[in-house]
């Protein structure tokens, strides 16, 4: 899985973190004051980014944590076909049939902007 090591100190809202082997998009992070038996903690409330899932993560600041590498694509849609459609990667011409979001209506010729990691592909 393309992922790499960062501290919890160092995520922000908006970037990413895996949470039960998933990757999470951060919606809410926050920080208790150190106490008297320990270190700071936070406090980090995501969501899933391909299943949508909301989870919530508790960890001291200083602990390290799995940070997934997920590229942002441009496509072109080629053809749609009931509930799938075949975009082709504007980079590597490569063509991928997906599923068409249910708020998305694609037309052939539209381009598109999709993340991607590993084998798991979500449209923008």
């Amino acid at each position: 899985m393309a992922k790499q090591q960062t501290e919890v100190r160092d995520l922000q809202e908006g970037s990413y973190v895996m949470i039960d082997d998933a990757p999470c998009k951060i919606n809410s992070y926050s920080t208790a004051k150190p106490g008297k038996h320990g270190s700071a903690k936070a406090r980090i409330e995501a969501e899933g980014v391909f299943d949508g899932k909301k989870r919530s993560l508790s960890q001291p600041v200083d602990a390290k944590i799995w940070v997934p590498i997920i590229e942002r694509k441009q496509g072109q849609v080629v053809s749609v076909d009931g509930d799938d459609m075949q975009i082709m990667d504007l980079e590597t011409y490569e063509t991928i049939t997906m599923r068409v979001p249910e708020d998305a209506d694609p037309s052939p010729d539209e381009n598109i902007e999709y993340l991607e990691m590993e084998d798991q592909r979500k449209i923008v």
